[in-house]
């Protein structure tokens, strides 16, 4: 629809034993990345700090966040929205990882698993691969 701007969001690139951390959100059929929405006025860190301490009950850390890269890809699940901007970030945690209120659960993919991912984070899987985290 014209005039539709994007998702914009910001996702954490956490990979682990070879292997990315996805999220199924309640309701949903596909997997994402841990993150999500800015609320007004945050940056990237602010967001994706305050999104991963919901869904994961993590804190990550701010000396080691990074930006990984920007992909755009067709939004999924999205009815207002037909593309979703997100910032990929990477940074170490504190804590263990546990599923909260906002999420089912949490799994780690290999890149063969790549088809459960929503298109946006397919692309990220692809990004972390091509930035060498992923082999």
């Amino acid at each position: 629809m014209a005039g539709m701007t994007d998702l914009d969001v910001v996702a954490w690139v956490q990979v682990t034993d070879g292997k990315l951390l996805a999220v199924r959100a309640r309701g949903r059929d596909l997997l994402y990345l841990p993150g999500g929405k800015r609320e007004p006025g945050e940056d990237d860190w602010s967001a994706l700090s305050r999104e991963v301490r919901e869904e994961l009950d993590l804190e990550l850390d701010a000396a080691s966040f990074r930006e990984l890269g920007v992909i755009r890809a067709p939004a999924h699940d999205q009815p207002d929205f037909a593309q979703v901007t997100m910032v990929c970030c990477t940074a170490g945690y504190r804590g263990e990882v546990t599923a909260s209120a906002e999420v089912d659960e949490f799994v780690y993919l290999a890149p063969d698993d790549r088809d459960l991912l929503a298109p946006a984070a397919r692309s990220a899987l692809d990004l972390a691969r091509a930035r060498g985290l992923l082999t």
